[in-house]
């Protein structure tokens, strides 16, 4: 790369820190290169000077200044941590969908997609299990939080990762997630439309209304309901807010179940109902690199599919409907 680049924050992208953003944009860029760019004033956010924890808001402009290309004969990027081989088979089980540039996983309740202060174990550091015979390292183009499970989709070569990117970007990318919420909404369906920022809580990352916040849109749709302890939701985000589906449904008066951060007390259910978050990525639809759209859903973490089995829930009577609605 031997320009200027003025790149936008994609939604996908909106609250990862910068350095993480260089990571997953432009993995061949040193972390060392990338830091003396950034204390010269050669990487800058919104025209200013940025360090690398600084998170990202959704629309924001990136200055990518030029990055020499590795001299011939220089060290390779030292790899990461190998994988035993018990961590290669757990995390090829949970593809749903591979092909030459996309694969589609089942990211597990509790998996951060990305590293953070105190976190080993992430997806982002066993990607290495995912190549499979493929010649490049699967790249992340989207991310759920960690404690969401469900389709997470994933390229598996530089022209899917730029067209799954392209994708999320021009809202061809259709996501639908299932979500067990306290109490019953009404109206049954709807839509709920918030302008969110985060709140300047450090080490809690944490997003509230504000009337000057980004622009955020959710659909919902009751889907079943255990009257009067919860309903089961679909939901729509027509946006892509950090938090978005947690904050809107809390905001709503039906707190996700499990969602202790935004809901507090009252989104927990008493019992044998799991204190897990019950948000799970159901369904990801989204245009192929080579044409044509791919459909993929996951099946239910095992929590979510114990509470719906003890609340009555039936996912087989909703799938054709909800995958005609998505």
């Amino acid at each position: 790369m031997n320009k200027v680049e003025n790149r936008e924050v994609d939604p996908d992208d909106d609250g990862i820190r910068i350095d993480r953003w260089f990571k997953r944009h432009y993995p061949d860029i040193g972390f060392g290169l990338l830091q003396k760019k950034m204390r010269k004033g050669e990487v800058r956010l919104d025209g200013k000077r940025v360090k690398g924890k600084e998170r990202l808001d959704a629309g924001q402009i990136i200055r990518v200044p030029p990055f020499a290309a590795p001299a011939a004969g220089a060290p390779k990027k030292k790899e990461g941590r190998r994988l035993t081989d018990a961590e290669t088979r757990e995390v090829q089980s949970w593809v749903l969908y591979r092909d030459d540039d996309v694969i589609v996983i089942n990211k597990p309740a509790g998996l951060p997609t990305q590293g953070g202060t105190g976190q080993t174990r992430h997806l982002d550091g066993m990607l290495d299990g995912l190549r499979f015979d493929g010649k490049y390292r699967p790249r992340l183009v989207h991310r759920l939080d960690k404690d969401t499970s469900g389709a997470l989709v994933l390229g598996r070569s530089p022209k899917g990762a730029a067209a799954l990117v392209e994708g999320f970007k021009s809202r061809e990318t259709d996501k639908r997630y299932f979500a067990l919420v306290k109490g019953i909404p009404s109206p049954p369906e709807g839509r709920i439309k918030l302008r969110m920022e985060k709140a300047p809580i450090k080490g809690n990352e944490r997003m509230v209304v504000s009337p000057e916040g980004k622009h955020s849109v959710t659909d919902y749709m009751l889907v079943d309901k255990a009257q009067p302890a919860a309903a089961w939701l679909a939901l729509k985000p027509l946006t892509g807010r950090t938090h978005q589906l947690r904050l809107h449904c809390a905001e709503m008066g039906h707190p996700i179940i499990g969602d202790g951060k935004y809901g507090g007390a009252e989104a927990f259910l008493s019992g044998s109902i799991s204190k897990k978050m019950h948000l799970h990525s159901y369904m990801v639809r989204f245009p192929h690199p080579d044409g044509g759209t791919v459909t993929v859903t996951a099946p239910l973490s095992e929590h979510m599919q114990a509470t719906f089995e003890m609340l009555g829930f039936s996912l087989s009577d909703y799938e054709d409907q909800l995958g005609e609605d998505a």
